[in-house]
């Protein structure tokens, strides 16, 4: 299907206030090289902004399809779990680039080790990208941001925050938990500022490593992708384009007056009980 959430798709939105427009910001997007976060990227830079991708792999394809599209962006490979890496990165921003205006917490570690065998060092290891990392990056981008009067964070959580998903996820659950905490408490903390700090919570996304997963013969014998489906009101999967257009409002002027918030963009998932059915099609008379 087309991604409406795409970068093409961002160029055809009405906005005739402007308040969509990120043009003149700079805008840090961490974990861009692939999925969700080359998504939200790509999007920023549609939007105006003059992006910077921090990756852990080198992330130049992103860059380099922001720049065949006539955008601005540099990147960067950075480990999200180093915090010197984290605060050398944010310098070189500032000293190369400029002041952030928007960062986009992406960057994350996946776990599926069941609790009973789950080792502190696995979990650290999570907590370390997912929770920690994504704190050092808010606080070095809140730096510039209050000197500047203002700017934008957005996380990026998942639904596992808010609802146990099982098969192992354990850690990765936690620490998605912890960043809808995160951000609630820097909202609150850092709105003197200026700072607005909010979350989105995807379900489960089309991208290039999770599509494998779901016919994989390993996970419920290949069914897992069916399971998934029926918890999801719309039945299907989202796509990284839709997941980056909330997160492109979140760090846009049209959200000005939104703060602390935890955005699900899930299909219905979290609005589904799990005893509950999804409605079938209205057949509406003329």
């Amino acid at each position: 299907m087309t991604d409406p959430g795409s970068p093409t798709a961002a160029a055809t939105v009405a906005d005739p206030t402007g308040d969509l427009s990120l043009a003149g910001r700079i805008a840090v997007v961490t974990g861009s090289g692939q999925g969700i976060g080359s998504a939200v990227a790509r999007r920023l830079a549609a939007a105006g902004a003059h992006v910077v991708g921090l990756d852990r792999a080198e992330p130049a394809a992103t860059t380099e399809a922001i720049t065949a599209a006539g955008g601005t962006a540099h990147h960067r490979v950075c480990d999200m779990a180093d915090p010197a890496a984290v605060r050398q990165a944010f310098r070189w921003v500032d000293d190369t680039v400029g002041p952030v205006d928007v960062l986009v917490n992406n960057a994350a570690r996946g776990s599926h080790t069941l609790p009973a065998q789950l080792t502190v060092e696995e979990l650290t290891g999570v907590l370390a990208v997912n929770v920690v990392g994504y704190f050092l990056a808010a606080q070095q981008a809140h730096r510039a941001m209050a000197r500047s009067g203002g700017g934008a964070v957005v996380n990026i959580s998942s639904i596992a925050g808010s609802t146990a998903l099982g098969r192992g996820n354990f850690a990765y659950s936690v620490s998605k938990g912890a960043v809808e905490q995160l951000t609630r408490e820097l909202a609150v903390e850092w709105a003197a500022d200026g700072v607005r700090v909010n979350a989105v919570a995807p379900s489960q996304v089309r991208t290039e490593g999770f599509a494998p997963l779901l016919t994989d013969p390993a996970l419920d014998g290949g069914s897992v992708g069916d399971r998934m489906l029926r918890g999801v009101p719309l039945h299907r999967l989202a796509e990284p384009g839709e997941i980056a257009a909330v997160v492109h409002f979140l760090a846009s002027d049209a959200a000005r007056f939104v703060t602390g918030a935890v955005v699900p963009v899930d299909g219905g998932n979290l609005a589904l009980n799990a005893g509950g059915t999804v409605g079938t099609r209205t057949e509406v008379a003329r």
